[in-house]
């Protein structure tokens, strides 16, 4: 955890509610993916960072290469910065951004499209007849009989489904140039019991046998080798990295490390992303009331997505949360919180907080060494 009193120090003279980036730990936090990757090659996840600033740090980090971009629009407007290469992470539907981009060479060959279906390849054809590049999603989900473990998310998983699929896109004069496994079930669950840890680690050999012929059946499609075969996240990077026919992994959220990975025993949690909230009114001695504070994180609804108390001796109050304008708090130390007095939080997620702050204020130490825009503040949205 990073020192809460050199933060304050650092940013006392600053309205908030504000965002501090601990600049050692999240450069630690990125030479820490760096080596859980083992030298496969790190895309950084823009989604869960969302500020131009950090995607540079990580990119400057020896190890990183690329970025794993969630919108068409933003992946053209990285681009446009000199951000290379440039891999989405989902299927889009905006023919509007495919034709801009199929309208330049440049984003051609910077950018890689995501498909797992004839409609989006009908859909990119559609808006384009430039010869785009795309990379495959295949479902890396675990399925014991009926039970589905994992993200829901492309309907290809079998080597025949993957190679019916290229043999398509080249049909229609596309490159298929990869495939991404993304086993969110390995990658998206802490390792929270012996259960959990036994799933994980039957998830992964499954893949790691299915992978391997997905990707030859690709190639034999296509005639020609993949030039990048993308799986992992931040909470699977040994993994996907140990097998032999993985190219690169991803992870983003691991540079900010949110509260949602505090229980992984595969990386030691080092977070460098917080919020701090000011105090505006006591209701109650033991109560005091916080402005703003409502930034809940996408996913299943329940208290994992709430953010979490980062000053110590306080807690949320059940039957109010964390509130759209005002966040009450109560514990031990709230009898010594005054008007103006600030709390700190951290997100439960990592890059989804960026979309309610313009600003990120980047401390080192007890300093504050810069004040950069989010995504949002540069004035760009892309969902």
């Amino acid at each position: 955890m990073s020192d809460l009193a050199a933060l304050t120090a650092a940013t006392a003279h600053l309205p908030a509610p504000l965002v501090a980036l601990d600049l050692p730990a999240a450069r630690a936090n990125a030479a820490d993916l760096v080596r859980r990757a083992a030298g496969t090659p790190v895309r950084v996840a823009s989604k869960s960072v969302r500020c131009r600033y950090v995607l540079d740090l990580a990119l400057g980090t020896p190890g990183f290469a690329g970025v794993m971009a969630y919108s068409v629009r933003e992946a053209i407007w990285l681009a446009r910065t000199g951000v290379r290469p440039l891999l989405l992470g989902y299927p889009s539907a905006d023919r509007d951004a495919i034709a801009e981009l199929g309208a330049d060479p440049a984003l051609v060959e910077a950018i890689t499209l995501m498909v797992d279906g004839a409609e989006q390849l009908e859909l990119i054809r559609s808006a384009t007849d430039a010869p785009v590049r795309v990379c495959l999603d295949i479902d890396a989900s675990l399925r014991i009989g009926r039970l589905h473990l994992g993200a829901r998310r492309s309907p290809l998983r079998t080597p025949a489904d993957a190679a019916g699929l290229a043999t398509v896109a080249a049909g229609l004069g596309l490159r298929v140039v990869g495939v991404m496994f993304y086993e969110a079930q390995i990658a998206g669950l802490p390792d929270s019991s012996p259960a959990v840890r036994l799933v994980k680690a039957r998830s992964a050999a499954e893949l790691s046998r299915r992978r391997g012929t997905v990707v030859s059946a690709v190639q034999d499609a296509i005639g020609g080798a993949l030039e990048l075969v993308n799986s992992g996240g931040t909470g699977s990077l040994e993994i996907s990295s140990a097998d032999q026919c993985v190219t690169e992994v991803t992870a983003g959220s691991g540079l900010y490390t949110p509260a949602l990975f505090d229980h992984y025993r595969a990386f030691e949690p080092r977070p460098a992303l917080y919020f701090a909230l000011p105090v505006v009114r006591r209701p109650a001695p033991g109560i005091a009331t916080l402005f703003g504070g409502g930034y809940i994180a996408s996913g299943p609804s329940g208290r994992s997505r709430l953010p979490s108390l980062a000053t110590s001796g306080l807690k949320l109050i059940g039957t109010e949360g964390a509130g759209e304008v005002q966040t009450p708090v109560r514990g031990r130390a709230a009898a010594g919180l005054r008007v103006g007095d600030r709390v700190w939080f951290r997100h439960a997620k990592a890059g989804e907080l960026l979309e309610r702050f313009d600003t990120v204020h980047v401390i080192d130490g007890d300093r504050l060494v810069d004040s950069v825009p989010t995504y949002r503040g540069e004035g760009s949205t892309f969902g």
